[in-house]
């Protein structure tokens, strides 16, 4: 796998731990709107740190920070991602796993393993206007089994929706809410125009992420707005 990034201090990408975040490279997903654009194509992205040197920054953040969170790209994607976690957690970190939900037999070996501690889901719109979203074919099943994983609450997890008006409605937020029905964290996420990067995509108002707010309540009524003043 390729180690495409590090930062070395979050207290934003791991709810209630100080924590380090890991970008790995390659994603089977081509969402136009994406904010590491360069990790998409693992061929093209590039490598800035080898796993020796991640596992000795580690070794030199003991004590200090208590969890990594591993981002991509998609994680799930890369073979070898169980022997990187397992050498993370051998060092007496606590995971967080970021995916998009599209490798659930993974997903569930690393959660029954009880290797991972904290997974974020992305749920990218409605099954119908999935491959619209994410700009890729994607098979709707998986994506529907990894939530059902999530569901069964064995790891505590989240889902998200970034949410963007060129792909997004309103009334999709009750559709969504019906998809992740008993989900115990949901969260809203508007899209940041600062990071409009590969297209010419725009945040929805704060009166309209409410309203998808009010929506997505129906279904799961723990749905919160993050990351919006």
């Amino acid at each position: 796998m390729k180690i495409c990034g590090l930062q070395k201090l979050t207290l934003l990408d791991y709810p209630g731990h100080l924590a380090c975040t890991v970008f790995l490279g390659g994603c089977n997903f081509n969402c136009p709107y994406c904010y590491n654009t360069s990790l998409i194509k693992l061929d093209k992205a590039q490598e800035v740190y080898s796993e020796e040197e991640l596992l000795s920054f580690l070794d030199s953040r003991k004590g200090k920070l208590s969890g990594v969170a591993i981002t991509g790209g998609e994680p799930l994607i890369n073979k070898d991602i169980k022997d990187l976690i397992l050498k993370i957690r051998e060092k007496g970190f606590k995971v967080k796993l970021d995916t998009n939900g599209s490798f659930p037999d993974v997903l569930e070996n690393l959660i029954d393993e009880g290797l991972v501690d904290y997974v974020a889901m992305d749920v990218k719109n409605t099954y119908e206007k999935y491959g619209f979203t994410i700009g890729a074919n994607v098979n709707t099943e998986k994506i529907k089994r990894s939530i059902e994983i999530l569901l069964q609450n064995k790891v505590d997890y989240e889902f998200r929706t970034t949410i963007i008006k060129e792909f997004h409605e309103i009334d999709d937020f009750e559709e969504i809410g019906k998809m992740i029905c008993g989900a115990k964290h949901y969260f809203l996420q508007s899209f940041l125009d600062k990071d409009n990067v590969r297209g010419n995509f725009h945040a929805m108002s704060r009166d309209e992420l409410e309203e998808c707010l009010k929506k997505a309540r129906i279904h799961v009524p723990t749905t919160e707005i993050r990351g919006v003043d």
